[in-house]
Protein backbone atom coordinates (compact mmCIF):
# COMPACT_ATOMS: atom_id res chain seq x y z
CA UNK A 1 0.00 0.00 0.00
CA UNK A 2 1.21 3.53 -0.91
CA UNK A 3 2.90 5.56 2.12
CA UNK A 4 1.69 8.49 0.17
CA UNK A 5 -1.11 10.47 1.54
CA UNK A 6 -1.86 13.40 -0.33
CA UNK A 7 -0.08 14.88 -3.66
CA UNK A 8 0.39 18.02 -5.18
CA UNK A 9 -0.33 17.88 -8.88
CA UNK A 10 0.82 20.39 -11.59
CA UNK A 11 -2.94 20.10 -13.55
CA UNK A 12 -3.97 22.22 -16.43
CA UNK A 13 -6.59 20.24 -17.60
CA UNK A 14 -5.47 19.35 -21.06
CA UNK A 15 -5.80 15.37 -21.57
CA UNK A 16 -2.15 14.39 -20.19
CA UNK A 17 -2.91 15.74 -16.61
CA UNK A 18 -6.65 14.79 -16.23
CA UNK A 19 -5.69 11.02 -17.13
CA UNK A 20 -2.93 11.30 -14.33
CA UNK A 21 -5.13 12.90 -11.84
CA UNK A 22 -7.16 9.82 -12.26
CA UNK A 23 -4.04 7.37 -12.12
CA UNK A 24 -3.08 9.08 -9.12
CA UNK A 25 -6.58 8.17 -7.18
CA UNK A 26 -6.54 4.77 -8.84
CA UNK A 27 -2.95 3.82 -8.21
CA UNK A 28 -2.04 6.08 -5.12
CA UNK A 29 -5.39 6.07 -3.62
CA UNK A 30 -4.36 9.54 -2.04
CA UNK A 31 -5.91 12.80 -1.95
CA UNK A 32 -4.98 14.82 -5.27
CA UNK A 33 -4.65 18.70 -4.67
CA UNK A 34 -4.47 20.23 -8.15
CA UNK A 35 -2.35 23.49 -9.03
CA UNK A 36 -2.50 25.67 -11.93
CA UNK A 37 -0.40 28.01 -12.99
CA UNK A 38 -1.69 31.21 -14.83
CA UNK A 39 1.95 31.99 -16.55
CA UNK A 40 0.39 34.23 -19.48
CA UNK A 41 -0.32 30.41 -21.94
CA UNK A 42 -4.06 32.68 -22.68
CA UNK A 43 -5.95 29.86 -21.93
CA UNK A 44 -9.17 29.93 -19.88
CA UNK A 45 -8.24 28.13 -16.90
CA UNK A 46 -11.64 27.88 -15.13
CA UNK A 47 -12.42 24.58 -17.16
CA UNK A 48 -9.59 23.14 -15.07
CA UNK A 49 -11.16 23.80 -11.86
CA UNK A 50 -14.36 22.27 -13.14
CA UNK A 51 -13.06 19.49 -14.20
CA UNK A 52 -10.63 18.62 -11.14
CA UNK A 53 -14.29 19.32 -9.06
CA UNK A 54 -15.85 16.30 -11.17
CA UNK A 55 -13.30 13.89 -9.82
CA UNK A 56 -13.98 15.17 -5.80
CA UNK A 57 -11.04 17.50 -5.85
CA UNK A 58 -11.21 19.60 -2.73
CA UNK A 59 -8.16 21.61 -2.80
CA UNK A 60 -7.97 23.65 -5.86
CA UNK A 61 -5.44 26.32 -6.91
CA UNK A 62 -5.54 28.74 -9.57
CA UNK A 63 -2.99 30.93 -9.15
CA UNK A 64 -2.45 34.16 -11.43
CA UNK A 65 1.58 33.99 -11.38
CA UNK A 66 2.25 36.43 -14.73
CA UNK A 67 4.33 39.39 -12.48
CA UNK A 68 5.79 37.11 -10.48
CA UNK A 69 6.63 35.22 -13.32
CA UNK A 70 8.06 38.54 -15.26
CA UNK A 71 10.04 40.47 -12.33
CA UNK A 72 11.66 37.64 -10.47
CA UNK A 73 12.62 34.98 -13.21
CA UNK A 74 12.38 36.87 -17.17
CA UNK A 75 13.83 40.00 -15.75
CA UNK A 76 16.87 38.50 -14.04
CA UNK A 77 17.54 36.23 -17.18
CA UNK A 78 17.55 39.02 -19.46
CA UNK A 79 20.09 41.11 -17.52
CA UNK A 80 22.30 38.64 -18.23
CA UNK A 81 21.50 38.51 -21.53
CA UNK A 82 20.69 35.00 -21.66
CA UNK A 83 20.96 32.56 -24.73
CA UNK A 84 21.17 29.03 -24.85
CA UNK A 85 23.33 27.61 -27.91
CA UNK A 86 23.37 30.72 -29.79
CA UNK A 87 19.94 30.92 -30.34
CA UNK A 88 17.30 29.85 -28.16
CA UNK A 89 16.12 32.69 -25.52
CA UNK A 90 14.72 29.79 -22.54
CA UNK A 91 10.90 30.59 -22.63
CA UNK A 92 10.20 27.06 -21.22
CA UNK A 93 12.90 26.64 -19.61
CA UNK A 94 12.38 29.31 -17.30
CA UNK A 95 8.77 28.96 -16.32
CA UNK A 96 9.77 25.73 -14.61
CA UNK A 97 11.95 27.08 -11.12
CA UNK A 98 8.56 28.98 -11.15
CA UNK A 99 6.29 26.44 -10.95
CA UNK A 100 8.54 23.87 -9.02
CA UNK A 101 8.79 26.76 -6.40
CA UNK A 102 4.96 26.92 -5.83
CA UNK A 103 4.31 23.06 -6.20
CA UNK A 104 6.44 23.02 -3.07
CA UNK A 105 4.46 25.96 -1.47
CA UNK A 106 1.61 24.66 -1.71
CA UNK A 107 2.61 20.95 -0.25
CA UNK A 108 3.76 22.92 2.81
CA UNK A 109 0.37 24.36 2.88
CA UNK A 110 -2.02 21.75 2.65
CA UNK A 111 0.38 19.27 4.18
CA UNK A 112 0.84 17.00 1.16
CA UNK A 113 3.62 14.46 1.06
CA UNK A 114 4.39 14.41 -2.28
CA UNK A 115 4.50 16.47 -5.74
CA UNK A 116 3.67 15.12 -9.28
CA UNK A 117 3.60 16.14 -12.20
CA UNK A 118 2.80 15.61 -15.92
CA UNK A 119 6.75 15.73 -17.98
CA UNK A 120 8.27 12.78 -19.68
CA UNK A 121 10.75 10.65 -19.13
CA UNK A 122 12.15 11.56 -22.68
CA UNK A 123 12.48 15.60 -21.65
CA UNK A 124 13.93 18.35 -19.89
CA UNK A 125 11.40 19.64 -17.71
CA UNK A 126 11.12 16.23 -15.60
CA UNK A 127 15.10 17.42 -14.83
CA UNK A 128 13.85 20.98 -14.06
CA UNK A 129 10.47 20.57 -11.61
CA UNK A 130 12.52 17.83 -9.67
CA UNK A 131 16.15 19.42 -9.29
CA UNK A 132 13.62 22.67 -8.34
CA UNK A 133 11.37 20.49 -5.66
CA UNK A 134 14.73 19.10 -4.08
CA UNK A 135 16.21 21.99 -3.64
CA UNK A 136 13.40 23.62 -2.13
CA UNK A 137 12.55 20.76 -0.43
CA UNK A 138 14.76 17.76 -0.06
CA UNK A 139 12.32 15.42 2.08
CA UNK A 140 9.89 15.84 -0.82
CA UNK A 141 8.50 12.91 -2.58
CA UNK A 142 7.95 13.11 -6.59
CA UNK A 143 5.74 11.35 -9.25
CA UNK A 144 6.70 11.36 -12.61
CA UNK A 145 3.82 9.09 -14.15
CA UNK A 146 5.40 9.07 -17.26
CA UNK A 147 8.20 6.85 -15.90
CA UNK A 148 5.74 4.14 -14.34
CA UNK A 149 3.13 3.88 -16.21
CA UNK A 150 2.49 1.85 -19.63
CA UNK A 151 0.36 4.54 -21.09
CA UNK A 152 3.17 5.83 -24.01
CA UNK A 153 1.00 6.80 -26.51
CA UNK A 154 -1.77 9.15 -27.34
CA UNK A 155 -4.19 6.67 -27.73
CA UNK A 156 -3.73 4.69 -24.86
CA UNK A 157 -4.29 7.83 -23.14
CA UNK A 158 -7.29 8.47 -25.00
CA UNK A 159 -8.49 4.90 -24.26
CA UNK A 160 -7.58 5.16 -20.47
CA UNK A 161 -10.06 8.61 -20.65
CA UNK A 162 -12.79 6.75 -22.61
CA UNK A 163 -12.95 3.96 -19.59
CA UNK A 164 -13.24 6.12 -16.89
CA UNK A 165 -15.52 8.95 -18.04
CA UNK A 166 -12.74 11.89 -18.23
CA UNK A 167 -13.87 14.72 -20.48
CA UNK A 168 -12.36 14.44 -23.82
CA UNK A 169 -12.64 17.77 -25.34
CA UNK A 170 -13.26 17.26 -29.68
CA UNK A 171 -10.26 19.00 -30.13
CA UNK A 172 -8.49 15.44 -28.98
CA UNK A 173 -11.23 13.60 -30.53
CA UNK A 174 -9.98 14.73 -34.08
CA UNK A 175 -6.61 15.04 -33.15
CA UNK A 176 -6.25 18.44 -32.55
CA UNK A 177 -3.21 20.43 -33.08
CA UNK A 178 -0.18 18.40 -34.58
CA UNK A 179 1.94 20.09 -32.21
CA UNK A 180 3.57 19.80 -28.61
CA UNK A 181 3.24 22.85 -27.59
CA UNK A 182 3.84 25.08 -24.41
CA UNK A 183 3.14 28.85 -23.79
CA UNK A 184 3.78 32.03 -21.50
CA UNK A 185 4.35 35.38 -21.57
CA UNK A 186 7.80 34.92 -22.97
CA UNK A 187 7.23 32.65 -25.83
CA UNK A 188 5.29 29.26 -27.24
CA UNK A 189 7.40 26.58 -28.69
CA UNK A 190 6.32 23.85 -31.05
CA UNK A 191 7.65 20.05 -30.92
CA UNK A 192 6.65 16.68 -32.33
CA UNK A 193 4.88 15.68 -35.57
CA UNK A 194 5.78 17.55 -38.72
CA UNK A 195 8.66 18.83 -36.71
CA UNK A 196 10.45 15.44 -36.16
CA UNK A 197 12.02 15.81 -39.50
CA UNK A 198 14.44 18.37 -38.95
CA UNK A 199 14.54 18.77 -42.58
CA UNK A 200 10.95 20.20 -42.96
CA UNK A 201 10.39 23.36 -43.08
CA UNK A 202 7.71 24.48 -40.41
CA UNK A 203 4.01 24.81 -41.90
CA UNK A 204 2.88 28.55 -42.17
CA UNK A 205 -0.20 28.07 -40.20
CA UNK A 206 1.75 26.55 -37.17
CA UNK A 207 2.61 30.07 -36.04
CA UNK A 208 0.24 31.54 -33.35
CA UNK A 209 1.98 35.13 -32.43
CA UNK A 210 3.79 36.22 -35.37
CA UNK A 211 2.77 37.10 -38.80
CA UNK A 212 4.87 35.92 -41.39
CA UNK A 213 7.51 38.71 -41.97
CA UNK A 214 6.33 38.97 -45.56
CA UNK A 215 3.30 40.34 -44.38
CA UNK A 216 3.65 42.53 -41.51
CA UNK A 217 3.18 46.07 -42.40
CA UNK A 218 5.28 47.56 -45.11
CA UNK A 219 6.15 51.07 -43.10
CA UNK A 220 8.11 50.21 -40.33
CA UNK A 221 7.83 51.04 -36.56
CA UNK A 222 9.59 52.89 -34.07
CA UNK A 223 9.56 51.90 -30.20
CA UNK A 224 11.47 53.17 -27.34
CA UNK A 225 12.11 51.78 -23.97
CA UNK A 226 13.29 52.84 -20.56
CA UNK A 227 15.42 50.82 -18.36
CA UNK A 228 16.01 51.52 -14.68
CA UNK A 229 18.86 48.81 -13.14
CA UNK A 230 18.91 46.53 -16.27
CA UNK A 231 14.73 46.18 -16.58
CA UNK A 232 12.74 47.98 -19.01
CA UNK A 233 10.22 50.24 -16.86
CA UNK A 234 8.37 52.33 -19.56
CA UNK A 235 7.19 51.44 -23.24
CA UNK A 236 6.50 54.85 -25.60
CA UNK A 237 6.64 56.65 -22.58
CA UNK A 238 4.23 54.55 -20.77
CA UNK A 239 4.97 53.23 -17.16
CA UNK A 240 4.31 49.49 -17.40
CA UNK A 241 4.35 46.25 -14.72
CA UNK A 242 6.73 43.30 -15.80
CA UNK A 243 3.72 41.77 -17.16
CA UNK A 244 2.54 44.25 -19.06
CA UNK A 245 5.77 45.70 -20.57
CA UNK A 246 6.04 41.96 -21.88
CA UNK A 247 2.79 41.30 -23.39
CA UNK A 248 3.07 45.15 -25.27
CA UNK A 249 6.19 43.86 -26.43
CA UNK A 250 4.94 40.80 -27.66
CA UNK A 251 2.13 42.85 -29.65
CA UNK A 252 4.35 44.70 -31.52
CA UNK A 253 7.02 42.27 -32.26
CA UNK A 254 4.35 39.66 -33.23
CA UNK A 255 3.07 42.73 -35.57
CA UNK A 256 6.03 42.65 -37.49
CA UNK A 257 6.96 39.29 -37.60
CA UNK A 258 9.98 38.99 -35.20
CA UNK A 259 10.59 36.09 -32.86
CA UNK A 260 10.64 33.19 -34.62
CA UNK A 261 13.02 30.51 -34.17
CA UNK A 262 13.51 26.77 -35.79
CA UNK A 263 16.29 25.07 -33.96
CA UNK A 264 17.53 21.70 -33.37
CA UNK A 265 18.84 22.08 -29.48
CA UNK A 266 21.09 19.84 -27.43
CA UNK A 267 18.33 18.62 -24.31
CA UNK A 268 20.10 17.90 -21.18
CA UNK A 269 18.99 14.09 -20.72
CA UNK A 270 20.92 13.38 -24.09
CA UNK A 271 19.60 13.48 -27.34
CA UNK A 272 19.05 16.16 -30.17
CA UNK A 273 15.74 17.54 -30.34
CA UNK A 274 14.33 20.28 -32.89
CA UNK A 275 11.70 22.69 -32.16
CA UNK A 276 10.14 25.68 -32.78
CA UNK A 277 10.02 29.15 -30.58
CA UNK A 278 8.01 32.00 -31.44
CA UNK A 279 9.38 34.68 -28.40
CA UNK A 280 8.50 38.48 -29.77
CA UNK A 281 9.03 40.13 -26.83
CA UNK A 282 11.78 38.37 -25.55
CA UNK A 283 13.52 38.87 -29.03
CA UNK A 284 13.33 42.86 -28.44
CA UNK A 285 13.83 43.02 -25.26
CA UNK A 286 17.73 41.33 -25.45
CA UNK A 287 18.34 43.56 -28.41
CA UNK A 288 17.55 46.88 -26.48
CA UNK A 289 19.56 45.54 -23.35
CA UNK A 290 22.33 44.65 -24.86
CA UNK A 291 22.00 48.07 -26.42
CA UNK A 292 21.74 49.97 -23.13
CA UNK A 293 25.05 48.34 -21.73
CA UNK A 294 26.46 48.97 -24.70
CA UNK A 295 27.03 52.57 -23.39
CA UNK A 296 26.60 52.46 -19.79
CA UNK A 297 28.81 49.01 -19.08
CA UNK A 298 32.65 49.02 -18.22
CA UNK A 299 34.51 46.80 -21.37
CA UNK A 300 35.67 44.33 -18.99
CA UNK A 301 32.66 44.12 -17.09
CA UNK A 302 30.44 43.90 -20.22
CA UNK A 303 33.41 41.36 -21.78
CA UNK A 304 33.27 39.01 -18.25
CA UNK A 305 28.79 38.92 -18.54
CA UNK A 306 29.82 37.33 -21.99
CA UNK A 307 32.07 35.16 -20.94
CA UNK A 308 30.00 34.11 -18.07
CA UNK A 309 26.54 33.85 -19.98
CA UNK A 310 26.84 30.76 -21.77
CA UNK A 311 27.54 29.06 -18.23
CA UNK A 312 24.30 30.82 -16.69
CA UNK A 313 22.22 30.18 -19.85
CA UNK A 314 22.87 26.03 -19.27
CA UNK A 315 22.39 26.52 -15.19
CA UNK A 316 18.66 27.66 -16.65
CA UNK A 317 17.88 25.22 -19.79
CA UNK A 318 19.20 22.21 -17.51
CA UNK A 319 17.16 23.17 -14.48
CA UNK A 320 19.71 24.72 -11.74
CA UNK A 321 17.50 27.94 -11.28
CA UNK A 322 17.54 27.31 -7.71
CA UNK A 323 21.29 25.92 -7.24
CA UNK A 324 24.01 27.86 -5.46
CA UNK A 325 26.22 28.57 -8.79
CA UNK A 326 23.16 30.24 -10.55
CA UNK A 327 22.09 32.06 -7.34
CA UNK A 328 25.80 33.44 -7.16
CA UNK A 329 26.22 34.56 -10.28
CA UNK A 330 22.98 36.41 -10.20
CA UNK A 331 24.03 38.38 -7.58
CA UNK A 332 27.16 39.40 -9.75
CA UNK A 333 25.04 40.10 -12.54
CA UNK A 334 22.41 42.05 -10.55
CA UNK A 335 25.94 44.35 -9.08
CA UNK A 336 26.19 44.54 -12.76
CA UNK A 337 23.01 46.68 -13.77
CA UNK A 338 22.94 49.08 -11.12
CA UNK A 339 24.04 51.87 -13.42
CA UNK A 340 22.22 49.87 -16.75
CA UNK A 341 19.65 53.27 -16.80
CA UNK A 342 18.78 54.79 -19.85
CA UNK A 343 16.47 54.49 -23.02
CA UNK A 344 16.65 52.80 -26.18
CA UNK A 345 15.19 53.25 -30.06
CA UNK A 346 14.11 50.53 -32.15
CA UNK A 347 13.31 49.71 -35.63
CA UNK A 348 10.99 47.52 -36.40
CA UNK A 349 10.53 46.08 -39.93
CA UNK A 350 9.52 42.60 -41.37
CA UNK A 351 11.02 40.33 -39.02
CA UNK A 352 13.88 42.61 -38.16
CA UNK A 353 14.47 44.99 -35.22
CA UNK A 354 17.50 47.40 -35.31
CA UNK A 355 18.68 49.52 -32.98
CA UNK A 356 18.54 53.24 -34.03
CA UNK A 357 18.99 55.00 -30.69
CA UNK A 358 20.52 54.87 -27.13
CA UNK A 359 21.71 57.10 -24.62
CA UNK A 360 21.87 57.46 -20.78
CA UNK A 361 21.58 60.95 -19.11
CA UNK A 362 23.42 60.20 -16.11
CA UNK A 363 25.04 57.02 -16.18
CA UNK A 364 26.70 57.03 -20.47
CA UNK A 365 30.65 56.24 -20.22
CA UNK A 366 30.17 57.31 -24.11
CA UNK A 367 32.42 60.72 -24.71
CA UNK A 368 31.72 62.08 -27.41
CA UNK A 369 34.99 64.33 -26.73
CA UNK A 370 36.92 61.63 -26.81
CA UNK A 371 35.02 59.69 -29.82
CA UNK A 372 35.30 62.76 -32.26
CA UNK A 373 36.95 62.23 -35.36
CA UNK A 374 37.22 66.26 -35.40
CA UNK A 375 39.86 67.88 -33.51
CA UNK A 376 38.87 66.94 -29.50
CA UNK A 377 41.08 69.99 -27.96
CA UNK A 378 43.57 67.48 -26.77
CA UNK A 379 41.05 65.38 -24.80
CA UNK A 380 42.34 62.31 -26.12
CA UNK A 381 46.73 62.15 -26.81
CA UNK A 382 46.88 59.69 -30.27
CA UNK A 383 50.75 59.59 -29.56
CA UNK A 384 50.31 57.69 -26.46
CA UNK A 385 49.12 54.99 -28.88
CA UNK A 386 52.77 54.48 -29.98
CA UNK A 387 53.53 53.32 -26.71
CA UNK A 388 50.53 51.31 -25.92
CA UNK A 389 51.19 49.09 -28.99
CA UNK A 390 54.49 48.41 -29.11
CA UNK A 391 53.68 47.13 -25.52
CA UNK A 392 51.37 44.57 -26.27
CA UNK A 393 53.50 43.44 -29.31
CA UNK A 394 56.49 42.81 -26.78
CA UNK A 395 55.48 39.42 -26.38
CA UNK A 396 54.61 38.75 -29.99
CA UNK A 397 58.01 40.67 -31.00
CA UNK A 398 60.06 38.13 -28.80
CA UNK A 399 58.74 35.18 -30.32
CA UNK A 400 58.81 36.35 -33.70
CA UNK A 401 62.58 36.89 -33.28
CA UNK A 402 63.14 33.59 -31.57
CA UNK A 403 61.57 31.90 -34.72
CA UNK A 404 63.73 33.85 -37.06
CA UNK A 405 66.96 32.51 -35.47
Amino acid sequence: MSTIKKVVLAYSGGLDTSVILKWLQDNYQCEVVTFTADIGQGEELEPAREKAKKFGIKEIYIDDLKEEFVRDFVFPMFRANTVYEGEYLLGTSIARPLIAKRLIEIAGETGADAISHGATGKGNDQVRFELGAYALNPEIKIIAPWREWDLLSREKLLAYAEKHGIPIEMKHRQGGSPYSMDANLLHISYEGRHLENPGAEPEEDMWRWTVAPEKAPDAPEYVEVEFARGDIRAVNGRALTPAQVLAELNRLGGKHGIGRLDLVENRYVGMKSRGCYETPGGTLMLKAHRAIESITLDREVAHLKDDLMPRYASLIYNGYWWSPERRALQVLIDHTQERVNGWVRLKLYKGSVMVVGRDSASDSLFDPAIATFEDDAGAYNQADATGFIRLNALRMRIAAKRKAN
